[in-house]
């Protein structure tokens, strides 16, 4: 791709550039497409993965269905969060943690939360905040959610994760009496009626609703229902134990309710349990779960991942190769080892098991956006138009991906295109929820392109976007 010239303006601001990228980076809340790693003082971050975001659609597809809310594009967000909870915040983004992923034995665990949150906006329980929070970027909404709930964003992070610090600056736009009002609106009545939708949901799809029973028991077990005060990051509004009775008793009338899980899909339950303990825990932990006398393909991909993060590199690549010579099919393992070498240093080499992943994938673009980042990390001139294609093919059907809009800024960089470099870290700061330098970058790259080009229009839009509304009127 040839490179527009410069105007003066922009390559006397060309020395900030650098300066801006790195600015990005810092106010990313999402790695891509690993999982993000907390750190002590930050706050949950948003995670994502392409086998475990395929895996929770196909979970919520028959579901959404089931709720006529196949059109409405609803989207499951990861939050890494160790405990068993989820929520709704609009109509169309069920959010969850990634501990009730690890601690859920079954999918029908899971799927039976998906149909409870399902139920939450079929139901239109939402209607304020799906107004209020209509347009917010997913990152300005858990931004929104923690200052809500009281929770630190934390501080500036590095490359390794993200942090919400920038995010929440957009909460000081801070609808957060907004987000509290909203989320302490749930009533009794909603959340059984969101309960008897879940199990109409289930049979509609012919499965079980024991899993959803079992959930919520473990919850009242547990003691998470005795507060009268809800928790805003919580699935587990207060539940009476007659409604848990009321619950048992429509899943058991379910012809379905002792139908098992298709072992298929049990098996990519398990392994996405293993992705997420050997990206999350140390080689303590993972040992723990997945000691080495456990010779399945779980545990080995858990000790896998847990190598290339803690352990030798190189044995890292001679696990990850056993996994791919056991399950040459598996597009996720090829992906696994670009990422380690790319993480590693080693772009180069990262290159063509990215390319295999993504020719697997059929061009997921979380996997072609990291394979756009080692074509640029690679340092090669001759891969620069290459990744720039790549990343134009990756933003366009995943524009939430912040990651692949910095490596698609860096690129243009490289092919001293600085008006479409500040474009592309604007948009960056856009899907990482921070609005204020996804204005300031916007209006620096207008001034780059020529008045009512495509570039001009799309930076344009983004100066006079508004952010999300910040009051409860």
């Amino acid at each position: 791709m040839c490179a527009a010239p410069a105007v003066p303006l922009l390559r006397r601001a060309a020395s900030a550039l650098g300066a801006v990228l790195t600015l990005v980076a810092a106010c990313h809340l999402a790695l891509s497409p690993a999982v993000a790693q907390s750190g002590p003082g930050r706050g949950p971050q948003v995670i994502r993965d392409t086998e475990i975001e395929n895996l929770l659609r196909d979970y919520t597809r028959p579901i959404l269905k089931a709720a006529n809310l196949s059109q409405q594009n609803v989207e499951v967000v990861l939050i890494n969060d160790p405990s068993f909870n989820a929520f709704v915040a609009d109509g169309r983004r069920i959010f969850i943690n990634t501990g009730a992923l690890v601690d859920s034995t079954t999918p029908n665990q899971i799927i039976g939360v998906l149909a409870h949150e399902t139920g939450h906006i079929a139901g239109g329980h939402l209607a304020r905040r799906r107004e209020q929070l209509a347009g917010a970027q997913t990152m300005a909404i858990v931004a929104m959610l923690m200052a809500g709930a009281g929770v630190a964003a934390g501080a500036a992070g590095g490359a390794s994760g993200g942090n919400i610090g920038n995010a929440a600056a957009g909460a000081v736009l801070a609808p957060q009496e907004m987000i509290r009002r909203s989320l302490l609106a749930y009533q009794r009545g909603e959340e059984q009626a969101a309960d008897r939708s879940a199990v109409s949901y289930l049979n509609a799809t012919q499965q079980s609703a024991k899993g959803m029973l079992e959930t919520f028991e473990r919850f009242q077990n547990d003691q998470l229902f005795l507060s009268q005060r809800i928790d805003p990051y919580l699935l587990s509004h207060p539940m009476a134990r007659e409604r848990i009775a009321a619950l048992e008793e429509l899943a058991k009338k379910s012809p379905y309710y002792n139908a098992k899980d298709p072992p298929a899909l049990q098996a990519r339950h398990d392994m996405m349990r293993a992705k997420l303990v050997g990206f999350q825990e140390r080689p303590d932990g993972v040992a723990r779960r997945y000691p080495l006398s456990d010779t399945s393909m779980p545990a080995l991909y858990a000790r896998a991942i847990s190598a290339y993060r803690f352990g030798s590199m190189s044995g890292a690549i001679s696990q990850i190769d056993a996994l791919i010579a056991r399950e040459p099919s598996n597009p996720y393992f090829p992906e696994l080892k670009g990422q380690a070498l790319l993480e590693a240093g080693r772009a180069n080499e990262a290159v063509a098991p990215l390319r295999k992943a993504v020719a697997m994938t059929n061009g997921a673009p979380l996997i072609r956006a990291m394979l756009g980042q080692a074509l640029v990390e690679a340092g090669n001139p001759a891969y620069t138009d290459e990744a720039i294609r790549e990343l134009l093919q990756a933003t366009q059907r995943d524009p939430d991906s912040a990651s692949g809009w910095r490596a698609l800024a860096k690129a243009y960089d490289r092919k001293n295109n600085r008006p479409a470099a500040f474009l592309a870290s604007s948009q960056a700061a856009l899907a990482s929820g921070d609005f204020r330098t996804a204005r300031e970058l916007a209006a620096r790259a207008r001034e780059g392109f020529p008045p009512n080009s495509p570039g001009w229009l799309k930076a344009d839009d983004i100066v006079t976007s508004k952010p999300p509304k910040s009051n409860d009127n």
